[in-house]
Order: C-alpha cells, then structure tokens, then sequence
C-alpha cells in the first residue's frame, strides 16, 4: 500500500489499493493537518471517482472539517477554488484551507487518486510520504459521513474566464478540442459559446472514464491521430488529458510541445522570467535568455509551482503540457486557462508556424523510458553522475547538470538520464544540432546506463 502515496500526488488502483479504509483514513489525516475549517472536494470522470469522494468526505467528517463538494470538474478548477472566496448559502463568504481533485489524470481507467493543495501550495514529496506512514501506523475506524455543502464552483470558474478573455469575442479562426471523454468538456462549450466563438467543434466532450475513444493522454502522438484528422478543416487544435491540467496545441504543420510553447509566451511578455524542466529544450532556455530570464528547475508540475512562487515568475511549463501562468493566474497548471492565453495570440496575430521556423534546428528524441525498480532507479543515477565526473574529459563533456538526475551538455548537444519520480523507469532524452551527433550522444549515455544495469 505505500506505493500508492508517490512524490507528487496519491494515486493507485480503485478498491485493490485505493479502498474504503485507505481512502477514509486520507481524508483524516490530512483533515487533520488543515488548520482552517473548510477543505474543497471535486473529481474527473473516472467511474470510481464519485465513491472515492464519499470515503475521502468521511474522513473529513470524522477529523472536524466541512467539505464543500463541487462535483465532476478540471483540476485546474479545483486549484482555481483555492484562491477564491466561496459564497456559501447561509453562511457567506469563505476560504477554503485545502483543495482535494480526485483524479487518475492520464492513468489507465481502473486507476484513480488524489492532487492536493494546503494553503494554496501543492502537497507534495515528504508531506505526501508522512501522510502515508501515518495511515499506514494508525488504526482508527472512521463511519461512513457523506455531509457535504454542494457548491456551484463550475459557474463561478466559467465568469472568472468569460471576463478575463471578453477581448477574445468575434475571433475568426476555426478550432477543433479533444476533451478525450475526460472532463475538459464540462466547462469548454458553455466558455465558448459565452465568448461567442462559434466556428468550433468538440470531439468526445462527454465525460466517460472508460475512455471509449482513446486513452486520454495528449503527449502520446497515437492519441493525437482523431484531431489530426480534423485538422484539415479547421486551424487549430487543442486536446486535453483525462483531468485537463496537460494541453497540447497543434496546428495543421506542428505539435507546439510546452517548452515550445513557454517560449512563444515569454515573447509576448515584458521582461519574464520563465521556469522549466531538464527535459526541456536547449532552444528555449538560449532563446529566452536574449530577453529575459530562463531557469532550469526539476521535472513534476508540484516542484515548478513551489519554484514559481519562490522565484515569483511570470511562467513555468513542462514539456508534456503542463503550463502554469503566474503573471494573469494564479501560477498553476490549467489547461482550459492555458486555451485561452494561446487563442489570445492568435487574436493578437501571432504566426506559430513562422515562429517556429526562425528557430535554430535542432534534432532530438521523445521521452525514452528503461525500466527498473523502485529501490533500484536513484542508485543508478548516483552510480551514472560518478562515472560521469571521473570520465569528463575523456567523454569531452563541457557540462554536468545534477538539478534533477543528470543533464550532460556536449559541443553539439546535450542528453538526459534521470529517475521517473512517480513510476519505476529511468527516463532519458536527447538533443543535438545534426542527427549525427544526436546519435553519438545517445549511444554514450545509453552504453554507460547498460553498464550500469
């Protein structure tokens, strides 16, 4: 059972992991640890959510805390509603002292879990794993409560959005949006149709967490094939992941990954400072540099939101799609947020595709994953930095970056060997200015990692 508490949220497989004890003990504890008296619940469209909510609401009960219970929603609207006051029938206006999305984000359907939010930083690393020593030491029956305040947050995210992007009525352009049967439908049209955008189509809007059509994960190429299609007849495409924190933007020539699209963001800001991840590519960080600030930070969107408010950026993005504006926003990951601010400019005129073009060329590899154990994956990044350091010169290495695994910069390119926080695989990219030398740094790197294996 502790596998199930990982570095940046909970999450395991409904009823064999994530059963009634399990779950009314999470709501407990971590009940517990909220100082203030209401704690926020919603969930994603997974079957099993609405269960999980009853069990995580009982614990709740039992340590002293309301639950405000906002139904089927995108994690970005949970962690929206933590920065808001909720106007509660017969009570007024209240803050919340912690959000709960039950959610299996991109996860095969018979998994779920929980992303946290405690005082309106993420619950992560260390708190995650006492919290889980906790349930696990402590033997307390807790009855089933299911009292909760239902409350109408999705119609107070709606206005939020229609009224930061009124600028946008009477755009032009043709878009299609893959909600994947996740929950990104549940707020989209009802956005849409109030900015009066209507040359637009939805593709799988209503919510099924069995997910019919395909697996709800946008950075897996086979999953962008449907909108691909439809992109012949419209301009731009958006899809989503099962819980819509991760975006991917296409247009008919390109997918715009999110360091891509960091960089496109930071162009259009005054003086910015941008965060993003070791996997991220060397192109941004150069790129931005020329007029701002780029930062390189570890991967795992609950480290880039405690690096934002430490460094107070304007943005913070992950390759896969996580995107966290900080200049407008609230400096979290909101992929129907993020929607916007893409449509923005292109209201504004901006050419993605010309944009992209005038960047330096670079070759480079999708993630590519080797698979280990748990208690093997951090010893084998330690053992890679040593033979690193002591065959620097030999391997010609110009740099060694250790802020997440190993980043190793060559003349020509750079790779990536770093151990996947959430799954038990090492997980390695490359990046080189000519396919030659892509090849060449690839080959070092993964003959190094073999050796060690």
């Amino acid at each position: 059972m502790k596998s199930i508490f990982r570095e940046y949220d909970i999450r395991g497989i409904f009823e064999k992991e994530l059963n009634s004890d399990i779950v009314k003990k999470i709501g407990y504890f971590l009940g517990k640890k909220v100082d203030n008296d209401y704690v926020l619940v919603s969930f994603d469209a997974r079957v099993h959510s609405p269960t999980l909510a009853n069990w995580l609401i009982s614990g709740f009960n039992k340590a002293g805390k309301k639950v405000i219970l906002a139904g089927i929603l995108p994690t970005g609207v949970n962690y929206f509603g933590n920065f808001q006051k909720l106007c509660l029938d017969g009570i007024g206006s209240v803050e919340v002292g912690a959000g709960v999305q039950i959610t299996g984000s991109h996860n095969p359907p018979e998994y779920n879990g929980f992303k946290i939010t405690l005082e309106k930083d993420p619950f992560f690393g260390e708190q995650i794993y006492k919290l889980g020593d906790e349930i696990l030491e402590n033997d307390i029956e807790i009855e089933d409560n299911f009292e909760a305040i239902n409350y109408d947050l999705k119609s107070q995210y709606i206005d939020y959005i229609v009224n930061q992007f009124s600028h946008l009525q009477g755009i032009d352009k043709k878009f299609v949006f893959d909600a994947a049967n996740g929950v990104a439908g549940v707020v989209l049209r009802d956005i849409l149709d109030r900015l009066k955008i209507k040359n637009y189509k939805i593709m799988y809007e209503t919510p099924d967490g069995t997910f019919p059509n395909h697996h709800p994960d946008p950075s897996e190429e086979k999953n962008l094939i449907d909108i691909k299609k439809e992109l012949n007849n419209f301009d731009y495409g958006f899809a989503y992941d099962g819980d819509a924190d991760r975006i991917a933007f296409l247009d008919k020539k390109y997918n715009y990954k999110g360091d891509i699209l960091a960089l496109f963001f930071a162009k259009n800001m005054k003086n910015p400072t941008i965060i993003s991840e070791v996997k991220a590519t060397q192109v941004m960080y150069d790129e931005i540099n020329k007029f701002g600030k780029a930062i390189m930070y570890k991967t795992g969107h609950s480290n880039l939101k405690v690096k934002i408010r430490e460094t107070n950026a304007d943005l913070a993005a992950e390759v896969s799609g996580h995107i966290f504006f900080n200049d407008r926003y609230f400096g979290v990951d909101d992929a129907i947020y993020v929607t916007f601010r893409i449509m923005e400019l292109i209201k504004n005129g901006f050419e993605f595709d010309k944009e992209y073009e005038k960047l330096p060329k670079v070759y480079n590899t999708d993630e590519l994953k080797v698979n280990t154990t748990e208690d093997k994956k951090f010893k084998i990044i330690d053992e890679l930095k040593n033979r690193l350091f002591e065959d620097k010169e030999k391997l010609k290495i110009k740099d060694i970056i250790t802020v997440d695994g190993v980043r190793v910069i060559f003349e020509n390119g750079w790779g990536l060997v770093r151990a996947s926080n959430t799954t038990p695989v090492i997980v390695t990219r490359f990046e080189a200015k000519d396919e030659k030398s892509l090849e060449e740094i690839q080959n070092i790197l993964m003959d190094l990692l073999k050796g060690i294996l």
